[in-house]
C-alpha cells in the first residue's frame, strides 16, 4: 500500500508563503507525498513591488505529459491560481486523465475578494472558471467567488444562513457535495466559514485578526484536503484548518510579521501530523 499522494496546480512563489510553497510542506507533513504542477514561477507573490514572474502555462502540457507516459496516479488533485483560459483547459485535461473513481478533486476558485475580481481576471477568463466546478468534490470560495461562479451581484448585506445554504444548493447542483465560503467578515470582531456538506450545514466562526495575510487561503485549501483524505469529516477538516490559521495569524500578529510575508505556518506546522 503506497503513501497517499496528491497534485498541486498551482503557482510557486519563493519569498511571501504562498501556494504551492505552504502547501506543498503542510500535506507532507500530513504524510501525503506533494508533486507540483507550475502555473508560474515568481520570485515574490504580485503583491510586492517588485518580482520576477516566468508564466509556464506553454510549459505545462510537456511536464504533464511526463505524469502520463509513467502512468501516474493520484489520491488527490488541487487547484489554485490558474491565470488565463488556455490554464483552465489544461487543467480540465488533467482531471480527464488522471481523475480516478476515489480521487479527491478539490478547487480553489482564486478570483477575488471583497465583491471585487483580481485585475488578471478578465470576464471570459472568471466565465471559463466555471468549467472546473463540476469536476470538484470540494469547492473552496470566499463570497466574492462564489457570486461569481454563480453569476450574480456581490450581496450588500452578510448573508444569513438560508441564503448561503440556497447558493451552495445551486453549486452543488452542478457537482461538489462539499463545500466551504471561507472568510466571511461578519463585523469587525468575527469571521464565518460556512459549510456545506451534502445538504447538511454548518458554521464555523473565528476571531478577526488583523489584516489580510498572503497564503492563509492555500493553508486552509491544503489542511481541508489532507485531513479529509486522512479520513476525517469535512466538517473536522474545516475546523482544523480554521484553528490552524488562526493559530498562524495569532503568531504573526504578535511577533508584527508583515502581512505581505504571509502566514508563518512553520511555526505550529509539526501539530500537524497525525
Amino acid at each position: 500500500m503506497r503513501q497517499k499522494r496528491m497534485a498541486l496546480i498551482n503557482d510557486i512563489t519563493g519569498f511571501g508563503r504562498c501556494s504551492i510553497a505552504i502547501m506543498a510542506p503542510i500535506l507532507s507533513v500530513m504524510k501525503i507525498q506533494a508533486v507540483p504542477i507550475p502555473t508560474a514561477i515568481l520570485s515574490t507573490h504580485t503583491q510586492f513591488p517588485i518580482y520576477y514572474f516566468d508564466d509556464y502555462t506553454d510549459k505545462m502540457e510537456n511536464y504533464i505529459q511526463t505524469y502520463k507516459d509513467l502512468h501516474l496516479t493520484f489520491d488527490g488533485i488541487a487547484t489554485g491560481f490558474l491565470g488565463s483560459e488556455k490554464q483552465v483547459d489544461i487543467v480540465i485535461d488533467f482531471f480527464k486523465n488522471f481523475k480516478g473513481a476515489e480521487t479527491l478533486v478539490i478547487v480553489d476558485p482564486v478570483m477575488g475578494d471583497y465583491g471585487h475580481l483580481y485585475k488578471t481576471y478578465t470576464p471570459a477568463l472568471a466565465d471559463k472558471m466555471k468549467e472546473l466546478v463540476p469536476y470538484a468534490d470540494i469547492l473552496t470560495p470566499n463570497l466574492t467567488e462564489l457570486c461569481s461562479l454563480l453569476n450574480e451581484a456581490y450581496p450588500d448585506h452578510v448573508p444569513d444562513s438560508d441564503e448561503l445554504k440556497e447558493k451552495c444548493e445551486r453549486l452543488a447542483a452542478k457537482g461538489p457535495q462539499m463545500i466551504v465560503i471561507t472568510g466571511i467578515i461578519m463585523n469587525s470582531r468575527q469571521i464565518k466559514n460556512f459549510i456545506y456538506d451534502r445538504g447538511h450545514c454548518f458554521e464555523i466562526i473565528v476571531k478577526r485578526i488583523g489584516g489580510d495575510r498572503s497564503g492563509t487561503g492555500d493553508g486552509i485549501t491544503s489542511v481541508v484536503a489532507g485531513s479529509y483524505m486522512n479520513g476525517h469529516s469535512f466538517y473536522e477538516s474545516v475546523k482544523k484548518a480554521c484553528d490552524f490559521t488562526s493559530q498562524c495569524i495569532g503568531y504573526c500578529e504578535k511577533n508584527n510579521v508583515p502581512n505581505i510575508y504571509g502566514l508563518a505556518f512553520e511555526e505550529y506546522l509539526s501539530e500537524l501530523g497525525e
